[in-house]
């Protein structure tokens, strides 16, 4: 990695120990493992093997870890980046949904005793008791993965709602999803999707992926992007379920106004109450969702609550 790259993406490069010959990250390994054990891609389950060092040198080192520290990797494919996590961190685990790809793992991370392949699907898993069985003796938790688009922001807020003790997640998603989850209000990218990550975390983006650096290339480009945890929320709300029902009804419409947004959420009756309210809390009723902060949603969804509108309406 250049200087001007340390630079833009705020990491430390790191580099595998390995021989090039061992590296699964390569056109040519790749391709010989996926001869070698007669492997076909299922489209179903968003399958993209990477196949840059770069770009697992700079997922690695946004993750942060060191021999005291663990790494939940989801979905490890043939283990390409599950080489470099066993390099750096003291524990590995890694879930993987396709049984076709366990014996696969086994075979190519044989010489890697601090990791561990799980065979299931992470949306399924009481991740909790993974969490107290795999990494019970190590000082922190990072997820480190590159996602299925199909499933990204699935898993993602499960790894948030359920308040794992995880440091930071690095993640290689969508171009667009990694653009929508770091915006900041006033833009077109800026949603609901914003809101639910900003508020358990500080998202950065690390670089941009090429669609090329992939087998098979998928039709759309990637990027890492870096989530860090938080030590509380960053706002305090007394009722988050209903702070985030609030933030989606905002959203629902994003040509419609505040005013007509929330009047879908509450009920037509309450509408010159619901404005009254907004303008207590010195909104514009006209203002649109994508314009207003975490603490702006945090400001309307308490006094919401205070009014008696509370998580059970239904949107």
């Amino acid at each position: 990695m250049s200087e001007h790259e340390r630079e833009e993406t705020g990491v430390t490069a790191i580099t595998s120990a390995k021989p090039a010959s061992a590296e699964v990250a390569t056109p040519k390994r790749t391709k010989e493992i996926i001869a070698k054990y007669g492997f076909s891609f299922k489209k179903s389950l968003g399958q993209n093997f990477l196949i840059d060092q770069n770009i697992l040198n700079k997922i690695v080192a946004a993750a942060e870890l060191d021999e005291t520290k663990g790494a939940l990797e989801i979905g490890p494919g043939i283990g390409a980046l599950t080489q470099r996590l066993a390099a750096e961190a003291g524990k590995v685990t890694a879930v993987e949904i396709d049984n076709r790809l366990i014996p696969i793992l086994r075979d190519i991370l044989a010489d890697e005793p601090n990791t561990k392949v799980i065979h299931g699907d992470v949306l399924r898993l009481d991740l909790k008791q993974l969490f107290a069985e795999q990494f019970a003796d190590v000082s922190g938790v990072s997820v480190v993965a590159n996602l299925p688009y199909y499933v990204t922001t699935p898993i993602l807020m499960k790894l948030l709602e359920e308040k794992l003790p995880l440091e930071h997640i690095v993640v290689m998603i969508q171009k667009e999803v990694a653009e929508r989850m770091a915006a900041k209000p006033g833009g077109k990218e800026y949603g609901s999707l914003s809101v639910a990550v900003q508020y358990y975390c500080v998202p950065q983006v690390v670089c941009t992926v090429p669609h090329t650096v992939f087998i098979p290339q998928p039709n759309v480009d990637s990027a890492v992007i870096k989530l860090s945890l938080r030590n509380k929320p960053a706002v305090d709300v007394p009722d988050e379920e209903h702070f985030f029902r609030v933030v989606q009804a905002s959203f629902a419409q994003r040509r419609k106004t505040l005013v007509n947004n929330l009047t879908a959420f509450v009920g037509k009756e309450h509408r010159e109450a619901l404005t009254e309210l907004l303008l207590r809390n010195e909104i514009d009723p006209v203002r649109r969702g994508e314009t207003l902060s975490l603490e702006e949603f945090a400001r309307i969804s308490s006094s919401m609550l205070e009014a008696g509108w509370g998580s059970k309406v239904e949107i």
